[in-house]
């Protein structure tokens, strides 16, 4: 039996709501993972989504940030905050166990911190936050169960992943330290979904809302599954939902969906 896991960078679930519940009757993923919903966990929209046939749990914050969790199967676990810094108050990680077919599959939604101006405090927080990241994803690797990490990377990886590298040239999303930082997590022993079934250069997740990016297809790829050796082993398929964001009020960032089979 197949199941679909989603991740989309929703930039405030409340102000896209239509379009995040169009989405959802239409593309009826089973389940996703949201960035950026930007509000407390008592403000999220849940009788909306959950009369949709999803469970919900989520790890909110007022304005900023926020992640959440969505799922038509029992979340049987929960975990709120990357583990690592107590004192971090930036709602940027939830983790659940999901009761999928056949059998559990960890799920993660992640946002992780963009790091503009580099250098400077807010990359070393991106730089530190990645190495957090790491450590868990090693210790969640011991499981040996599938899992996938899934969400805003807010990492280029490649040249081949922005329409203009030179444009990009010195931004956080493509400096070396955040390239590597993300390859160490795929040399843990992850999958990234996209680059094991597709590849192509110029696929984009992301267009900005400024100088007509969306127009010109002036795009970049941030939004990122990646999958454990038992996850990346039913991986059947990836596709990235580029017409949300042609839609009136879009957000800046579009759905990328992975079908399971197994």
């Amino acid at each position: 039996m197949s199941f679909t896991i989603a991740t989309w960078n929703v930039n405030s679930v409340k102000a896209r709501l239509a379009n995040v519940t169009d989405w959802l009757r239409e593309a009826s993923p089973d389940i996703v993972c949201l960035q950026e919903i930007k509000c407390i966990d008592e403000n999220f929209p849940r009788e909306d989504i959950e009369s949709l046939g999803y469970n919900v749990e989520t790890h909110g914050q007022k304005s900023y940030n926020g992640v959440a969790l969505l799922s038509k199967f029992p979340i049987e676990e929960t975990v709120r905050g990357l583990p690592g810094d107590a004192e971090d108050d930036q709602a940027r990680y939830i983790e659940c166990v999901v009761s999928a077919p056949d059998a559990p599959v960890r799920v993660a939604s992640i946002y992780l911190p963009n790091g503009n101006p580099a250098p400077g405090p807010k990359y070393d927080y991106k730089l530190a936050w990645m190495e957090r990241l790491r450590t868990h994803a090693t210790e969640l690797l011991t499981y040996e169960e599938r899992l996938v990490m899934a969400g805003d990377y807010n990492v280029i990886p490649r040249d081949a992943d922005v329409h203009d590298p030179a444009a990009w040239e010195g931004d956080a999303l493509t400096l070396p330290q955040s390239r590597e930082a993300f390859r160490s997590l795929l040399w843990l022993g992850f999958t990234s979904a996209f680059e094991q079934l597709d590849g192509r250069a110029h696929q984009y997740t992301f267009w900005d809302y400024q100088a007509g990016a969306w127009q010109k297809d002036h795009g970049i790829r941030i939004d990122h599954l990646l999958c454990s050796p038992q996850a990346a082993d039913i991986l059947k398929s990836i596709e990235i939902h580029k017409a949300t964001r042609g839609k009136p009020k879009a957000s800046d960032h579009v759905p990328v969906v992975g079908t399971f089979e197994g």
